[in-house]
């Protein structure tokens, strides 16, 4: 449920920041980051709670919110297109390969139902280290780009800085998964 709010709210988001009313882009922003808080801490806390859904429906939540923020911060001028370009382009080719994988793990018979059931889990993505990183950084970009003109700093130094940064955690993520690519995938035995 907490994911699938997520999911919902990212269309609020992008429509928030379009129509430029960033104070309440920016409480949604939070409430949409508790959510997914409070998912990974349940999961973590309570087995009982924990599911093959879940835990498909946790990084696709996490994809479409980056992506409709950072098209949406994009459109507002609040974040440049080359950055918004990279990031998108990389969690696409993640996705590819995602997909590839999921194909090339998959038993045979390979059935359209088997394919797309997230309850018949065959390989596991392990996130690298520098990309847990680039999440963080590619998130405190957004919150600061969301709280730029409510706070009036969106033609900071800082702020600019933070693009270089982000998309220098953004192409060393790409390239973890390029370079150490089958060690970050876990195939998953008896299925």
């Amino acid at each position: 449920m907490l994911s699938m709010t997520r999911i919902g709210l990212a269309p609020v988001l992008g429509y928030l920041i379009i129509e430029e009313d960033f104070n309440i882009a920016l409480g949604v922003f939070a409430l949409a980051g508790l959510t997914d808080l409070l998912d990974g801490f349940i999961a973590r806390n309570w087995a009982n709670q924990k599911s093959a859904l879940g835990s498909a429906l946790d990084p696709l939540a996490d994809k479409i919110l980056i992506s409709i923020l950072y098209i949406s911060l994009t459109y507002a001028d609040l974040i440049p297109v080359p950055l918004t370009y990279m990031i998108i382009s990389r969690d696409v080719m993640l996705i590819a390969a995602v997909f590839y994988v999921r194909y090339r793990t998959l038993p045979t018979p390979r059935t359209l139902s088997k394919y797309f059931n997230p309850c018949y889990a065959t390989a596991r993505l392990k996130p690298t280290f520098i990309s847990k990183v680039n999440t963080a950084v590619q998130l405190i970009l957004v919150a600061a780009s969301l709280a730029a003109p409510v706070f009036n700093y969106a033609d900071s130094i800082y702020l600019q800085i933070l693009w270089c940064f982000t998309a220098f955690t953004t192409a060393a993520s790409a390239y973890s998964y390029y370079h150490y690519g089958r060690k970050t995938v876990q195939v998953i035995k008896g299925r």
